[in-house]
């Protein structure tokens, strides 16, 4: 009887240990936003800012899952924490470089538009393309840091690093996304003369209801771009007026503000999680 009870609670304490472990709800719940940010598509400025609400909701919650005991047992002797720590100052160079980028475009609009009131019905042609050269010198640092991004690999590991791989992985989808900012900044490299003119012809016709499609044309960085254009390719007999370059511009200047805010909220959520790595590394 007693070799029968012994066998029982041997046979019951492997079974026990072949049971998989249940997740941590952090765990779960980074998981759930990493799934919705990679089947989030960025087709326009308020799908990015959804997006960039998204990144903020994960790092949060990766934060939390950062100071979990079983975070620092497996960072703490993992040779991955390096690769992390390096991996979430890329990630910050990144995102401080797009803060950069649409500060310098959010003066040169405000520029442009202070122009643009004070000499209406005057020659604007010269301000309008310091605007465009400073978009060129833009699009050049953006195109540069693009070619040069690594992608970090997002591919899990086996189930020993689970952590690890998370993390790795929110670092991937964080890149993605802010390299789709930059793209949605930047614009096409070389856009062509029928998208110019496809851009400006939805300007002159403000009354007209615009398809879906016709809605994906361009955003908003792209249709005050089609339209200076326009008008340093045509000095006389503008094909759109300034009253509409007004406009375009008035809703560029909204949504760098939007996702400028957005931006610095993820930035600050950045250096919060890479003061965790360096507390975890230095415990």
């Amino acid at each position: 009887m007693d070799s029968f009870a012994a066998n029982s609670k041997k046979s019951f304490h492997i079974r026990s240990n072949s049971l998989p472990s249940k997740p941590h709800p952090v765990v779960d719940e980074v998981n759930e936003h990493l799934c919705r940010l990679k089947a989030s598509e960025t087709t326009s400025s308020s799908s990015l800012c959804q997006k960039l609400d998204g990144l903020q909701d994960l790092h949060d919650c990766i934060d939390k899952l950062l100071v979990l005991p079983l975070t620092h047992q497996a960072l703490v002797d993992n040779q991955s924490v390096n690769d992390l720590l390096e991996g979430s100052l890329k990630v910050l160079d990144v995102c401080a470089l797009a803060k950069d980028v649409l500060s310098q475009m959010k003066e040169s609009v405000h520029e442009l538009e202070s122009t643009l009131r004070r000499r209406r019905g005057d020659d604007i042609v010269g301000d309008v393309q310091k605007y465009l050269n400073s978009r060129k010198m833009i699009k050049k640092t953006i195109h540069k840091v693009l070619k040069g991004m690594e992608r970090p690999s997002s591919q899990k590991s086996d189930e020993s690093l689970e952590i690890v791989s998370l993390l790795k992985e929110a670092e991937a989808v964080t890149c993605n996304s802010l390299e789709s900012l930059l793209s949605f900044v930047a614009g096409p490299k070389v856009p062509s003369k029928m998208s110019r003119w496809s851009l400006v012809s939805k300007l002159v016709q403000p009354k007209k209801v615009a398809t879906k499609d016709e809605d994906s044309n361009g955003n908003e960085v792209q249709m005050v771009d089609a339209a200076l254009y326009s008008i340093t390719t045509h000095k006389s007999g503008f094909l759109v007026q300034v009253e509409d370059v007004q406009n375009s511009l008035k809703k560029l200047e909204l949504c760098i503000r939007d996702i400028e805010e957005d931006l610095e909220s993820l930035y600050r959520h950045l250096i919060k999680n890479r003061v965790s790595f360096l507390n975890i590394l230095n415990h």
